[in-house]
């Protein structure tokens, strides 16, 4: 029997891509109830007949929550009875965000910390926020808005004993396929016979795929100690070798065109700061960033000074595992999108 026997999970952003790739993991499990909370009614009423199609058997466990994580009122109406929260409720889209930025500090901010207030009234028992890459060393309002909800998760798990609530992130890396991913675009122009188009070839991004990027959130769950920001040992490659690889397996030769760097984008994405490396924990697949559980009596720790550092530095995109065009085509291959969509093609 699991931690989640009997259980309810709640999903904020649940009709997103990576909200889709949890649920579908927990459904096969003994868990009780998951509760997908989102704002988009048409998404829901879509996922809602989805599951009663290709799953009927389980599709009873999935109760639908209409909400905004803005509006707090709205989050605590779906929270009663709830045990764990997976959080992913976010504005994302870098471009979109640089344009509204607060927009990004309404969801990604004080939606968090919305989130976060009710699930402590409430006393839930754990909640897995998700946050992004483009968190560390921040250079556009996407990255600095999760940022800033990075600091409000660490603070807030200051304030309520662990045996309460736990409250710990997880930072990722580009997962393939989902939502904001550049693959299904370039399969979209492929199919179109107009070249695709890529930012800057030597730019690196770390890639894996959803399911491995729901490992991490059952890690945590699991694993996670309250205040911890946790961290998958993510390989990466450059923009050209993915674009190489995917018109290998849809379209060999296709013309590949490359237009500049677009709004707030970074030539490699940081998992791991040369700051946060130096207190970092190697848990074998994954790296933990444990809170600093120290108040603003600085001059009681004045002793406890640690001359140690640890040997890790900056964890990114460009010293991490880079793979060539074969290695990224088979981690294509193993999701199902991309089979589907080759097998479409191939039956056209």
């Amino acid at each position: 029997m699991s931690i989640f026997a009997n259980k309810t999970l709640m999903i904020t952003g649940g009709t997103g891509s990576f909200g889709n790739a949890v649920l579908n993991r927990f459904l096969d499990t003994d868990i009780q109830e998951i509760r997908i909370f989102s704002r988009d009614e048409k998404k829901q009423d879509d996922m809602r007949h989805e599951f009663q199609a290709k799953m009927p058997e389980a599709a009873g466990k999935i109760k639908f929550f209409i909400g905004d994580v803005r509006d707090l009122a709205s989050v605590k109406n779906a929270m009663h009875g709830v045990d764990y929260i997976f959080h992913a409720a976010a504005l994302k889209q870098v471009p979109s965000c640089e344009f509204f930025p607060m927009e990004a500090v309404k969801t990604n901010v004080f939606g968090t910390d919305n989130v976060l207030t009710a699930a402590i009234d409430a006393g839930v028992k754990a909640v897995i926020c998700l946050s992004t890459d483009k968190a560390a060393y921040p250079v556009h309002a996407m990255g600095t808005s999760k940022a800033m909800m990075e600091k409000v998760i660490v603070a807030k798990s200051r304030t309520v004993s662990p045996e309460k609530t736990k409250i710990c992130c997880t930072r990722y890396g580009n997962v393939m396929c989902s939502r904001g991913s550049v693959i299904p675009l370039w399969i979209d122009q492929i199919k179109a016979g107009n070249p695709i188009t890529i930012t800057e070839p030597n730019m690196t991004r770390f890639i894996m795929s959803l399911e491995e990027a729901v490992d991490l959130v059952l890690f945590a769950f699991r694993n996670g100690i309250s205040g911890d920001i946790l961290v998958q040992k993510a390989p990466a490659c450059t923009i050209e070798t993915l674009a190489k690889a995917v018109t290998g397996l849809f379209a060999a030769g296709h013309e590949i065109k490359v237009i500049g760097i677009r709004h707030g984008e970074k030539m490699y994405e940081t998992l791991l700061t040369n700051e946060e490396c130096a207190h970092a924990i190697d848990l074998g697949n994954f790296y933990r960033v444990p809170c600093d559980k120290r108040d603003l009596n600085y001059d009681k720790y004045f002793k406890d000074g640690d001359t140690q550092r640890n040997v890790l530095t900056e964890f990114n995109s460009n010293n991490t595992e880079l793979l060539n065009v074969e290695q990224v085509q088979q981690k294509l291959l193993s999701l199902r999108y991309i089979r589907e969509e080759l097998e479409a093609m191939k039956n056209k």
